[in-house]
């Protein structure tokens, strides 16, 4: 370490406070932990000092133990964070100390009042939004962009159907959609969770609890269905999209929890493309244009998060709860950290 570093270093904390999982399984395993060594970022990563964190479902499957991909334990959680930017590495060039950041690409665990982070996933943050809205950027616009544009070949002129629009996904593919001038069709579940898509850019919202809702939704169609569809909850709405969707139309599945029996018979009768959809599969130039669509969705301020909910570090347990057993999702949940 050179000795302009060493003097920045020397001028930090050295301890922090941070979730530690120490061992896979319910939520009661997120231990809050207050003598965490400071991460030391790497050549090309940057120390971020973190202001919010967001709290997305993979998060509580990582957890669990049931992700495909398991981190070495011990290990903090959360990959999406907004703070500033408190030290850089040696080859960091496009970012400085003091800048106001967001990032998807922690390396240290973001559920901390300090973590490393990956340089080239971490990106300016406009000044128009908080840092709490920050928080709530990364994972979910991402991953609503990549669906609805990239896999989706979403184009102005066309309706899309999101089928569970009041998360964070959900609500980043209403504003990204309003944005590219197409018509936008919603559920949510719960009145609070209609009002709120209405509000982000839904034409027509619907409640997925009321009995016939998708024969409402082929009214709002005039009987010929969405192109698109973009599916939260795969295992208990994919049959219902397959009976919805326009002849040639796409299915993109960004969220599942189990396994759905359908009728392929419909996907015959509709030559329709069912497909899935990780963000972690994404290009770097997918990831390219997607900075560049986000970057802008902020200065022209369409991008908007909404927070549903904050929490301490002190209640991890109750958010990871509530990410997954809410009765009806309303925008995003993130730790306010500082």
């Amino acid at each position: 370490m050179d000795k302009d570093r060493m003097s920045v270093r020397s001028a930090l904390k050295t301890i922090m406070k941070a979730i530690r999982v120490t061992e896979f399984g319910g939520p009661q395993v997120l231990k809050l932990e207050t003598n965490v060594p400071i991460p030391e970022p790497a050549q090309d990563e940057v120390l971020i000092k973190v202001e919010a964190a967001g709290i997305n479902p993979v998060d509580t499957y990582i957890r669990s133990g049931t992700y495909a991909v398991k981190p070495t334990l011990p290990y903090t959680p959360g990959k999406d964070v907004a703070g500033v930017v408190e030290d850089v590495g040696a080859k960091v060039q496009h970012l400085k100390k003091g800048d106001r950041v967001y990032s998807m690409a922690t390396t240290s665990g973001g559920y901390a009042e300090y973590c490393t982070a990956a340089s080239s996933g971490t990106k300016i943050l406009h000044s128009n939004l908080s840092f709490q809205e920050g928080a709530g950027i990364g994972i979910p616009y991402y991953t609503a962009y990549r669906a609805l544009v990239i896999i989706g070949g979403a184009r102005p002129g066309q309706t899309v159907l999101v089928h569970g629009a009041s998360g964070a996904v959900g609500l980043a593919c209403v504003q990204i959609a309003r944005s590219r001038g197409l018509r936008v069709l919603g559920t949510a579940g719960s009145q609070a969770g209609i009002e709120l898509i209405s509000r982000n850019g839904c034409d027509v919202a619907f409640s997925h609890r009321e009995e016939g809702y998708t024969d409402k939704i082929m009214e709002a169609t005039a009987s010929t269905g969405p192109d698109i569809i973009i599916e939260m909850l795969a295992n208990v709405n994919l049959e219902k999209d397959l009976s919805m969707i326009t002849k040639k139309g796409r299915i993109v599945v960004v969220g599942n929890r189990g396994s759905v029996e359908i009728t392929p018979r419909l996907a015959m009768q509709k030559e329709c493309i069912v497909t899935g959809m990780v963000l972690f599969n994404a290009s770097q130039d997918e990831l390219n244009e997607i900075d560049a669509a986000v970057s802008a969705g902020m200065r022209d301020g369409w991008v908007k998060p909404h927070i549903g909910k904050m929490y301490t570090l002190e209640q991890a347990p109750v958010a990871h709860d509530d990410v997954i057993n809410n009765k009806g999702a309303q925008g995003r949940l993130i730790f306010k950290i500082c």
